[in-house]
């Protein structure tokens, strides 16, 4: 699991995973950075649309011209510059990446 500690729908997933046993190692992009070759594999997979936060405050801070004129190659940039511009958690189990979190979503997951 990816994403940032004091994040609300972290704390959901991670209390989620505790309730269901599943154990995780959680990767704190705060502290550990934010890995560039996974975030352009989770991109490649999920799309950078899914990955892009567009709803936080780190997206609302951004220049009117970045946030207008955003694109894959941007996207990337803003990302990998702002770990909070990246929706949370991204949760990778084998080959399948998982962006988001929805309890149903999680147990199909780990079905």
């Amino acid at each position: 699991m990816y994403g940032i500690p004091n994040c609300d729908t972290i704390k959901k997933a991670r209390k989620w995973l505790d309730a269901n046993g599943i154990e995780y190692r959680f990767h704190n992009y705060k502290k550990d950075g934010v890995p560039e070759k996974e975030l352009r594999h989770w991109m490649k997979d999920q799309g950078w649309e899914i990955l892009l936060n567009r709803r936080g405050t780190t997206w609302r801070k951004l220049d009117e011209s970045i946030r207008n004129n955003i694109d894959e190659t941007s996207a990337i940039q803003v990302m990998l510059d702002n770990a909070s511009a990246i929706k949370r958690p991204v949760l990778v189990d084998g080959k399948q990446i998982l962006v988001g979190f929805d309890a149903d979503t999680y147990a199909d997951f780990f079905q």
